[in-house]
């Protein structure tokens, strides 16, 4: 009796622990399939700028090798925040035509959106300084 129930208790873990995996990889395709990595592409980019030349190669492949971290953090945050349906109704949408366009064109609005709230600060800095004086 106890060996049959030591049994049980191991494949319901075994089945929990497939499960969770399941959810985490459906998880980080969706964080892949959305265009969420395309800011980080466009972070690095930007700090490529300020690195000298001969050290950007290195400093590439360190940023890369930091990402699966980050998206390993993103994909939790993707589980405690969606239900496993959820994330699977996702990836339908990003396998759609919209989907692949919202995808595909997401760095090209966080560039436009980042220089249009910066432009938006500048404004509000003219405003603030009219009531701060």
């Amino acid at each position: 009796m106890k060996k049959i129930f030591i049994t049980s208790v191991l494949v319901l873990v075994v089945n929990v622990v497939s499960a969770q995996d399941s959810f985490k990889a459906e998880a980080l395709k969706v964080i892949q399939m959305s265009g969420a990595a395309g800011p980080m592409q466009m972070a690095k980019e930007q700090i490529m700028q300020n690195i000298p030349e001969l050290k950007k190669e290195e400093f590439s492949k360190e940023f890369d090798a930091s990402l699966p971290s980050l998206y390993e953090k993103l994909a939790k945050i993707y589980m405690e925040t969606y239900k496993q349906e959820e994330v699977k109704e996702m990836l339908k949408f990003y396998q759609s035509p919209l989907g692949k366009k919202i995808s595909s064109s997401s760095g090209v609005i966080y560039k436009k959106s980042t220089a249009a709230g910066q432009e938006w600060g500048g404004d509000l800095q003219t405003i603030m300084m009219k009531y701060m004086q």
